[in-house]
């Protein structure tokens, strides 16, 4: 054990027997491990105890610990949620932690509206809506709103649009709405027509139908027959996708997830199975390179569901793979009824239907860990070849990118983006608007940026800088961080641009060209290779968030012009529209009553700068 173990033992003797949260640290002061406590001087005194059997993980952690801090807290649930925050804020090295890119997509009815409609959402919020899901992919849930959208004649239109509106839609005119933007149907109507897509999303298809066939014969011997007929094609349409919604537990009326897990020395796999009223929905997997120990298990267990239930769904029941004990479990049933506001059940999967689900979920682990193993060993491949290529001391762990964006010479911004391990860690993304810069001036504003981005930055510096451009904006780069006093290797990419470029290349080379400082000949690439997948992704995704930015800002700025255009709007009540509104279709969406309960404006005033809004609107929607 290292030099520090004593006086380690010797620092755990102060801790308090209450609750709270430890905090492990490196030699560096970086946190390598979080981890929660019933009683905090129990727990962290056992890490010492060396009589006891010690997994391969906490030997690892006992020789890197050269510091541990503590946060009591009031109650075991608070420890294991302050636990899931430190976990996000210091993405420890030994601890399971949920990355930033994995968010399921669902489906939303905006229940409180006075005319609710479908959305595609992905983060579940306690907002008063009703929300559906998680569903495995985004096309998923975008086909199934457009097939509710027609069934159910249930509006499409954004909320701006739909209190702009003077008259129906197109989508009233062929029949795919009742037309509530314009009055022509109640809120008690259409809310029975957002029921019965409530009631289908939950599964309860066998109602439905026979209100609808009920309905269709109504109008049939009323002799309204053109309206029985689009009944009669609901009826149709919701019978057919009925029969493909796949039924695993007959009779099952609550929501489910089945956690299944595999794993070895190499890394460890969560699967959640999504059961919804007895129908599969999907799963979804997720990876730790971290070795599994079943003495560990549980501690990573716990982490994971603490951090995964956060933002998403909490259903009526978890089924666990393995018996966290009653202490456990009831601690996550209060952490779940608390983000949920229900009632929710956590078990181990003692039953029969209980344990065919689990059996499943750990046969969907099991598969998707193998598929894991290889995307990371090919990763790996990728990595190794960058780091003989550019000729680097060390496999790029984290590699950083940058990107300058500029238009007409106006709004220059750039950005920088940031790969873990080959994967994008969108937690170290940053962009910035460029302020030194006058006109256009990429190599300068190249070199505000880095400048920006590494004086003293908190998260530390990348093993390899990316730089998008050719030798001029490498040579700037340098520059900069001689300025700054480090060493931190780089390259820059650019695409071939002279005819004996390409004819230097065989058909399989890529077209990018990457140089190294002191080197006159550009480094090729196989396009086939990973390493050179690796680094055009970072690039085009360096290229993606400096344009999105980019778009941002002149969009606000094309905003406020247009404000500065309304009538009877000086600059005090333009600021005071702008801090309540931020854009002109916030205003559109607000309607005249909100805008006339601002400091002053009256109803005059304010139904004058809603017509003069949709006016602007207008015009610039048709301009841009």
């Amino acid at each position: 054990m290292n030099s520090n173990w004593e006086k380690l033992k010797n620092r755990v003797k102060e801790f308090p027997q209450s609750p709270g949260v430890y905090l492990m640290k490196s030699q560096n002061g970086k946190v390598i491990y979080v981890g929660k406590a019933k009683v905090l001087r129990h727990r962290v005194r056992s890490y010492f105890n060396q009589s006891q059997d010690q997994s391969v993980k906490t030997l690892f952690l006992i020789q890197s610990v050269t510091e541990i801090d503590y946060i009591p807290t009031a109650t075991e649930l608070e420890a294991l949620l302050l636990e899931a925050q430190l976990i996000k804020k210091y993405r420890p090295r030994y601890n399971v932690r949920l990355k930033d890119d994995k968010s399921y997509p669902y489906i939303k009815i905006s229940w409180n509206d006075s005319f609710p409609r479908l959305y595609l959402a992905r983060r579940v919020k306690a907002d008063g809506s009703l929300y559906f899901g998680p569903y495995p992919r985004g096309q998923v849930v975008a086909h199934t709103i457009r097939f509710l959208n027609e069934t159910f004649k249930i509006r499409d239109c954004s909320d701006g649009f739909f209190k702009s509106r003077t008259r129906p839609c197109l989508s009233y005119q062929i029949n795919k709405c009742t037309g509530p933007c314009v009055g022509l149907v109640s809120e008690e109507e259409y809310r029975k027509q957002i029921v019965q897509a409530r009631d289908f999303l939950q599964g309860d298809s066998d109602k439905i139908l026979s209100e609808l066939e009920q309905k269709m014969w109504e109008l049939a011997n009323q002799e309204m027959f053109e309206e029985a007929a689009r009944v009669r094609d609901s009826w149709r349409a919701i019978k057919e996708a009925a029969l493909r919604q796949q039924s695993t537990a007959q009779g099952m009326s609550c929501d489910l997830d089945i956690i299944g897990y595999h794993g070895d020395e190499r890394g460890l796999l969560f699967e959640t199975l999504h059961m919804r009223r007895g129908h599969e929905l999907g799963s979804r997997s997720y990876f730790f390179k971290i070795a599994f120990d079943q003495l560990d298990f549980r501690d990573h267990l716990l982490s994971f569901l603490t951090q995964y239930y956060e933002d998403q769904f909490i259903p009526d029941q978890v089924l666990l793979p393995i018996d966290l004990g009653q202490d456990l479990n009831r601690l996550l049933e209060n952490l779940l009824k608390e983000r949920s506001n229900k009632q929710v059940m956590v078990r181990f999967a003692g039953d029969q239907l209980g344990v065919t689900l689990l059996e499943k979920a750990n046969q969907l682990a099991q598969s998707h860990f193998i598929a894991a193993l290889a995307r990371q060993e090919n990763v790996q491949e990728g990595l190794k070849e960058i780091q003989e290529r550019f000729h680097l001391i060390n496999v790029p762990y984290r590699i950083d990118c940058f990107d300058v964006s500029t238009f007409q010479g106006t709004a220059t911004v750039a950005s920088r983006v940031s790969m873990e391990d080959g994967v994008l860690a969108p937690h170290w993304y940053r962009r910035y608007r460029i302020r030194s810069v006058q006109g256009t001036n990429d190599y300068e504003a190249l070199k505000e940026v880095l400048k920006r981005s590494y004086d003293e930055p908190q998260e530390g510096y990348p093993d390899l800088i990316l730089i998008d451009g050719g030798r001029g904006q490498l040579r700037m780069a340098q520059e900069a961080l001689r300025e700054l006093g480090l060493n931190i290797p780089m390259v820059s990419l650019a695409k071939a641009r002279t005819e004996s470029d390409f004819a230097a290349s065989d058909v399989f080379a890529s077209l990018e060209r990457f140089y190294l400082p002191g080197r006159t000949n550009p480094i090729i690439f196989r396009s086939s290779s990973m390493a050179y997948r690796i680094l055009v992704q970072l690039r085009d995704e360096a290229h993606r968030f400096a344009l999105s930015y980019h778009r941002k800002l002149r969009d606000q700025d094309s905003f406020k012009s247009l404000f500065d255009q309304l009538d009877q709007i000086g600059e005090k009540r333009k600021k005071v529209l702008l801090a309540h509104f931020g854009s002109l279709q916030d205003l559109i969406a607000a309607g005249v009553e909100k805008i006339a309960d601002l400091p002053g404006f009256n109803r005059t005033l304010a139904e004058s700068v809603w017509e003069q809004a949709q006016a602007l609107s207008l015009r610039f929607l048709t301009e841009t």
